[in-house]
């Protein structure tokens, strides 16, 4: 049975995320989420810069263009 994700075209979840780092955009991790799941910045993927709260991302977006949250 084909994968709803391939039925969307939308790429696997390590090349979507490589996909959107070469493009120049930031990636960040929730605070909230990290803490919540006890992990840190070595377990997350090496294109994530840093682990920010919500406020900290506004002030990094701002004036730009916000796409996923």
């Amino acid at each position: 049975m084909e994968r709803k994700m391939d039925k969307l075209d939308i790429p696997p979840i390590p090349e979507f995320i490589e996909m959107i780092a070469d493009t120049g955009a930031g990636i960040y991790a929730c605070k909230a989420s990290v803490d919540l799941f006890e992990l840190d910045k070595d377990d997350l993927v090496e294109q994530v810069q840093d682990i920010i709260t919500v406020g900290e991302f506004y002030a990094h977006a701002a004036g730009g263009q916000i796409i996923f949250t």
